[in-house]
């Protein structure tokens, strides 16, 4: 009986130890899972940092050409887009006519452009195969008439045979009879002489070799180029600028250059008071004075330039990008992180643009190569990046 007492004791111990056994495996295995649940989520979990921030490192912004400088209020001129053309200032262009009819030669090979001095053979004009004869054989022989005449007429008044009302008229016959041939027989055998009468720059050829041509007919066109005229076309709904215009900006379709006549010792010369017929738009005209890679005639875009504003946030007109419609800028938080910015803009003058909201004095801008920032920002995976503001 004693026996099976202890034997009973000895398994209920037994029983006892196995469930401690098997509850303190759960409560590992159970730890262990906590713990493994917890690692998975210490990995998943995002690293802090800023995910609108874009790495570019220095190294690669400087040799891409990217260029950041810092925002400031300053003054800011009020603009008005339109369109127009620069023209040859008057006075500046001449014409060379033809002073015979005839047969024309150019003189020399000279190009659209080219500098000319002030009696530069330009042309010769042949009169020989006229069906009326050669121009310099009836000039002679009407000078050899009328000198003729003349000489006659000299001994007939000696004696008081004609009346000095007569003598004069015959005097006068042989002076255009004289001055006729001394002109044509300039150009020799190859006909007729035209030289440049002013010096400048050859703009345009209005005829070429083996033309025939008209007295009076247009030869070509001599530009003195000192200035020139911008014509600009202001739209009738900002006719309420016209007042306050003070200069003006304008670019070329082939060329990047921005023009600015404050530069060119441009100036007002005309401002239209009302439209042209059949047209909705008002001229205003500058002149200024000529500068290279400007060509006459050309079509531009013009920025007019009226009274100033003050204490404006403006940026380079390259520090802007656009995505669907909205602008944007970069900013440069240090050396290796840019972060994109957007801006609503106001007016431009070409070169500048001022900007309404977006932006505040002190913000260090991108304002060359933000392209370049802007493509960086595509594979901007920067985890764990961090920067302190």
């Amino acid at each position: 009986m004693n026996y099976f007492r202890y034997l009973c004791a000895a398994l209920f111990i037994a029983a006892l130890a196995s469930c401690h056994d098997h509850s303190s495996h759960g409560d590992k295995d159970h730890e262990h899972d906590h713990e493994h649940t917890s690692a998975e989520a210490e990995t998943t979990q995002e690293p802090e940092g800023h995910s609108d921030e874009i790495v570019f490192h220095s190294e690669k912004a400087a040799a891409a050409g990217v260029v950041a400088d810092t925002v400031r209020l300053g003054e800011f001129s009020a603009v008005v887009p339109v369109s127009g053309r620069v023209l040859p200032a008057s006075g500046d262009e001449t014409t060379v006519a033809a002073t015979v009819s005839g047969i024309v030669k150019m003189s020399r090979p000279l190009t659209e452009g080219a500098r000319i001095e002030r009696g530069t053979p330009l042309f010769s004009i042949s009169t020989s195969s006229l069906p009326e004869g050669d121009v310099t054989q009836r000039a002679k022989i009407a000078y050899e008439a009328a000198l003729t005449e003349y000489e006659r007429a000299q001994k007939l008044i000696a004696d008081q045979l004609i009346s000095r009302k007569e003598f004069t008229a015959i005097k006068a016959e042989y002076e255009k009879a004289r001055l006729s041939y001394e002109a044509v027989s300039r150009g020799g055998r190859g006909g007729l002489s035209i030289s440049a009468p002013v010096s400048g720059y050859i703009k345009e050829y209005l005829v070429k070799d083996g033309d025939f041509v008209n007295l009076g007919q247009p030869l070509m066109s001599i530009t003195q180029n000192r200035s020139m005229y911008l014509r600009a076309e202001l739209a009738e709904k900002d006719f309420g600028v016209l007042n306050n215009i003070v200069s003006a900006k304008f670019k070329t379709s082939y060329s990047d250059s921005i023009y600015d006549l404050r530069d060119l010792n441009g100036r007002v010369l005309s401002t239209g008071k009302t439209t042209g017929t059949g047209s909705s738009f008002v001229p205003v005209t500058f002149e200024f004075d000529n500068c290279p890679g400007v060509i006459p005639g050309s079509f531009v875009e013009i920025f007019l330039i009226t009274d100033g504003k003050h204490n404006a946030v403006t940026v380079p007109v390259s520090a802007l990008t656009e995505d669907q419609g909205v602008f944007y800028v970069y900013l440069k938080l240090d050396d290796n992180c840019y972060r994109r910015q957007e801006v609503r803009t106001g007016e431009s003058d070409g070169e500048n643009i001022e900007i309404l909201s977006g932006l505040k004095p002190g913000d260090t801008v991108v304002t060359r190569g933000a392209i370049h920032v802007k493509l960086a920002s595509a594979g901007k995976a920067i985890p764990g990046h961090t920067h302190n503001h």
